[in-house]
């Protein structure tokens, strides 16, 4: 019992207890005790009625510590804290919570325990009564969460390939996660975060389902690229660490766009290497090349012949450019490899010698 060590209250308290069956009198000025009070209903949530004057809340003297002080915990799994007094001058601890309400206890502390939490919504409160007539209370801030089933990502009223300088809309939804305020939201470009969002309005404790967008303009350089989103909920210190995340599957986009041509104004390349520019299109553009107005055939096997003024173009069905690219053919590799290889042969035989 965690009493002040008056032994005429004690022994009052005590006879006060047992005549429960005696209703006491309005003439008594001695407080409600705890056994005379009734945990409200599961449904209303709140402490009962407090005495004339009561301690308040926030009083730095409220003897009542909460271990721990703040719960976070998925839906399903055990919860357990303790509520401990820790000074004389009140008679016992309680508990009012709507899920295994432990009985109030003349000792200095009490455990609320639960082997699987239910309920999405719950204001536990530990509250003490006073010896001289008063009562004060702690409330647990408790959090009960449950990560996404499921997120996928998909175009908003789109399909198909998609045409470069045209807006769209990216659409990540989540599916039966709470709470969904603590969740937040965030686009990717493959490994590139594009934006984050949040719910704003939706407070729900219990699981929901939301849907949240973004607006790109696409561009050739999205071709073949893999758009995602990833859904995290961010519970804070209290909460599991690292913070529970599920991502969505990679959707690949296809940007329509008109044929390119990547080729310097002058193009070397050494005998034997082949004569090529590089070209990009969706869809693939057919590209011919030009010599003095007649199309040739590019050479896999340069020679001093093929050097000169190439006109190359590159035609789809959304368009067609034109390039004109000199091209210069430098001596092969055969001669400097071989003379390389003759002077490091050299070299180490010298090296041999010496060393014998």
């Amino acid at each position: 019992m965690c009493a002040s060590g008056r032994p005429i209250t004690l022994l009052l308290c005590c006879l006060f207890i047992s005549a429960t069956s005696s209703p006491v009198s309005v003439y008594t000025p001695a407080p409600p005790l705890p056994l005379q009070i009734s945990p409200p209903s599961p449904s209303a949530r709140i402490l009962p009625s407090p005495p004339s004057s009561p301690l308040s809340v926030s009083e730095v003297g409220c003897p009542l510590t909460l271990t721990p002080s703040s719960l976070v915990v998925r839906f399903g799994d055990p919860v357990t804290a303790n509520c401990s007094l820790s000074r004389a001058g009140f008679i016992g601890v309680g508990w009012v919570v709507s899920l295994a309400a432990p009985e109030f206890t003349m000792d200095c502390f009490l455990v609320w325990r639960v082997e699987r939490m239910t309920e999405w919504s719950m204001k536990p409160v530990c509250y003490a009564m006073s010896d001289e007539g008063g009562q004060c209370q702690r409330n647990l801030p408790l959090t009960v969460y449950k990560p996404p089933e499921n997120v996928s990502i998909s175009f908003v009223n789109h399909t198909g390939p998609m045409s470069e300088g045209q807006q769209f809309t990216l659409q990540c939804e989540v599916q039966k996660v709470a709470p969904v305020g603590n969740l937040r939201v965030t686009f990717y470009r493959g490994q590139t975060a594009l934006g984050h969002t949040q719910s704003s309005i939706n407070t729900d404790e219990k699981p929901v389902s939301e849907v949240f967008t973004l607006n790109i303009t696409s561009t050739k350089e999205d071709d073949g690229v893999q758009f995602w989103c990833e859904a995290k909920l961010e519970l804070g210190a209290d909460g599991p660490q690292p913070p529970p995340v599920v991502g969505s599957e990679k959707l690949t986009a296809a940007v329509l766009f008109g044929p390119q041509l990547m080729c310097p104004t002058k193009l070397r390349v050494r005998e034997g290497e082949s004569l090529s520019c590089e070209t990009r299109g969706n869809p693939p553009p057919s590209v011919t090349w030009f010599r003095d107005g007649e199309v040739v055939a590019l050479p896999t096997n340069s020679s001093r012949e093929h050097a000169g003024n190439y006109t190359v173009t590159a035609k789809s069905l959304l368009g067609q450019t034109r390039f004109t690219v000199e091209v210069e053919v430098l001596p092969g590799k055969g001669t400097t490899n071989s003379y390389n290889g003759h002077f490091l042969l050299a070299v180490l035989l010298i090296w041999t010698i010496n060393w014998s």
